[in-house]
């Protein structure tokens, strides 16, 4: 499914993260040492970005995305559950507008395939 996020041009990598840093899962195109090596950095990332919200005028202020820049490209987070994180590292021809909707979308999808129904077992009775 991360996949989904990668099909905009210049999107290089993909990653789910919980808070505290470990991978919950990777895109096929970064090796699951690097994959764990991003996740562990991106959640301190995110967390220094969520405790700056009083900088924008409150400090209830929600975080709903952080965005990196370097010379060759973007690192995008967004929030894609209780205590999950999907990013989207990009190189810097990328459309960010499309790939920021893209990661939406996504966190859409993920939100649901994490979120099933209880199953009911129709031989069970109670």
């Amino acid at each position: 499914m991360l996949e989904d996020a990668l099909e905009v041009p210049g999107a290089l990598h993909a990653i789910l993260l919980s808070a505290d840093g470990l991978l919950r899962a990777h895109s096929q195109n970064i090796d699951r040492d690097e994959a764990e090596r991003q996740a562990a950095g991106l959640s301190g990332l995110q967390s220094i970005s969520r405790s700056t919200a009083e900088f924008c005028g409150s400090s209830d202020t929600p975080w709903r995305q952080t965005l990196v820049e370097f010379d060759a490209g973007y690192v995008f987070v967004v929030a894609a559950g209780a205590s999950t994180y999907l990013a989207v590292s990009a190189d810097s021809t990328v459309d960010m507008e499309a790939v920021t909707y893209r990661m939406h979308k996504l966190v859409d999808r993920l939100g649901k395939e994490m979120t099933s129904p209880p199953r009911s077992d129709p031989d069970y009775s109670t």
